[in-house]
């Protein structure tokens, strides 16, 4: 496992992006970037919370009471004029409360027969209504900065109007990966070749962190190659290469990075596990260099690199946690010797996403 400082200090040195306004459904998964208002009262007027009949309460204080059928008023229907005393109104969910009602009675609670309905119990004032402002007045907060936006609040702000929403840009972040033994994927390895499969990797992840990848060309083992790419890169809001961090005479990774003005802020000597790593920064890019074995690179971009994209991005969420648990069955690792084998043995695991 990292050192959790180590996480702290690039955290430390990565801020949101900037805002950007999208239509609705553009904002599915993006986290908002300001506040929301409320531009109107919900409900905006008094509303029927059932089908049933529109009363006034003082003409049904007992069982049976007997009252005119004075109109009908559908969903988004009105009638005009107070209802008089001794009337009732049929109403249907959703419809607006004439003036003179201050209770609805469900239709099962009735009967109806030539023009006149029976009440068949005591009416409660104000049951069965929806009334202005219930559920939010004009001005009140409807969603905070730094919520992730979810289908219930793409419903709440379309049910408010919103047809754009503010929110933190997506990260853009270039992927290079570094090595000649590498081919691309569709291409048949030769003999000492691998399939550049880290590259996928990395660009799957971001892309379902909600980020844009940009997957750069392989960068040769020559400096001219990787300068090239390294350029490139940078012109993106991050950059992650793979490989070609250790100090072989063919990992030129950070001696480029230097060269290109990207400042080392933590090196291989200041993490602990996973395999070479380095992070810097030129201005506001963050450099992420990970391992190039793919287990590694799985591990270092979840401990480090996530938190980091979601940060940027304007997540408050996004530290994996860890709880320990202690295994049941055995775990048998093949090695050039003897198998080697555990029945019990307590293992770290990834568990939820804390706060930064």
């Amino acid at each position: 496992m990292m050192r959790i400082d180590t996480r702290q200090i690039i955290l430390g040195n990565v801020a949101p992006l900037g805002m950007e306004r999208v239509e609705l459904l553009a904002a599915l998964g993006r986290v908002l970037a300001q506040d929301v208002t409320a531009p109107w009262d919900m409900p905006n007027y008094d509303s029927s919370a059932m089908d049933g009949f529109a009363v006034r309460s003082a003409d049904c204080a007992v069982e049976g009471a007997i009252l005119r059928v004075a109109g009908y008023i559908p969903a988004g229907g009105s009638v005009s004029g107070p209802v008089l005393p001794g009337c009732a109104v049929r109403i249907m969910t959703g419809a607006m409360v004439p003036r003179g009602c201050d209770a609805v009675v469900p239709l099962e609670k009735t009967v109806e027969a030539d023009g006149r309905v029976t009440i068949l119990a005591p009416v409660r004032q104000r049951q069965h209504i929806r009334f202005r402002g219930e559920d939010a007045a004009t001005g009140d907060t409807l969603l905070t900065t730094g919520t992730v936006i979810q289908a219930k609040e793409i419903g709440l702000l379309a049910s408010f109007g919103k047809a754009v929403v503010p929110v933190y840009r997506k990260a853009r972040v270039a992927v290079l990966s570094t090595g000649d033994e590498l081919v691309e994927l569709g291409e048949s390895p030769a003999a000492g070749q691998v399939i550049n499969s880290n590259a996928l990797y990395l660009a799957a992840a971001i892309r379902e962190l909600g980020a844009e990848p940009i997957i750069l060309s392989i960068a040769r083992d020559n400096r001219e190659s990787h300068r090239e790419n390294i350029r490139e890169g940078l012109k993106a809001d991050a950059l992650i290469t793979s490989a070609g961090v250790s100090s072989g005479d063919r990992d030129f990774v950070r001696a480029v990075l230097a060269e290109s003005g990207v400042r080392q802020i933590l090196g291989k000597d200041d993490f602990r596990g996973g395999g070479p790593k380095a992070f810097g920064m030129k201005g506001d890019t963050p450099v992420f260099s990970l391992p190039g074995k793919p287990t590694s690179t799985m591990i270092v971009f979840e401990e480090i690199v996530r938190p980091a994209l979601l940060k940027m991005m304007g997540h408050r969420q996004g530290i994996p946690l860890y709880f320990h648990e202690t295994l049941r069955g055995a775990v048998c690792k093949k090695t050039t010797g003897p198998s080697v084998r555990s029945t019990r043995d307590s293992r770290q695991v990834r568990g939820a996403y804390g706060r930064m």
